[in-house]
């Protein structure tokens, strides 16, 4: 009867390990959000994709930064940029399958380059440029949505929008960036081939 018990204990202790060591703490890019001690991940519900003639429209999202909807007509090219580029110009690159990473004016130049290197380290499909709006966090985006045929201006509103996902971050973090980058990247409705084809540049 002692080694039932004695055994019983072995085991809720091991239960108990696995919840509070195993449990909590680190980003998964598997199942469920991102959650760290530094990034927490949200999801939206897609906003219908539809072209707009004026970068500069006024557009209602349902996230900060935008993670789906309306966007300009043509996209950014792909890459790192000195200056901020309009929200509405940056969706329609997540509508490409790509992930665009922000930053505030409050992030510090070591979080900058630590941002600039994550890129270099893995550039296809990403666009990185600061958006004072941020303040002192980081963001990453990404529009995941079934893909669609690219001649459908005409029947947006029959197109599942899919989500929108936000990455918020107080500080870099490369682990969580980098499995938000793995697990959202091209996979929107208007998908690349490949990921080699979302290559700087283009």
């Amino acid at each position: 009867m002692l080694a039932f018990v004695a055994l019983g204990v072995l085991l809720l202790g091991g239960v108990l390990a696995v919840v509070a060591f195993g449990g909590g703490g680190g980003s998964s890019a598997s199942g469920g959000l991102i959650n760290t001690s530094s990034c927490t991940e949200q999801q939206f519900p897609g906003l219908r994709p539809q072209h707009i003639n004026n970068p500069n429209a006024n557009v209602d999202y349902n996230s900060f930064p935008p993670s789906s909807g309306p966007h300009y007509a043509q996209p950014a090219p792909w890459g790192i940029y000195p200056d901020s580029i309009k929200q509405t110009i940056l969706v329609h690159n997540l509508e490409h399958g790509g992930i665009v990473i922000q930053y505030g004016t409050g992030v510090g130049k070591d979080d900058v380059q630590k941002i600039q290197s994550l890129y270099q380290d893995d550039p296809y499909g990403l666009v990185v440029d600061p958006y004072a709006k941020l303040g002192s966090k980081i963001a990453a985006t990404a529009w995941n949505e079934p893909a669609y045929s690219q001649n459908q201006d005409a029947n947006f509103d029959k197109v599942d929008p899919g989500h929108g996902f936000v990455l918020m971050c107080k500080s870099f973090d490369k682990g969580a960036l980098s499995d938000f980058r793995d697990k959202h990247r091209n996979k929107a409705g208007e998908r690349y081939p490949t990921v080699k084809d979302m290559a700087p540049g283009q």
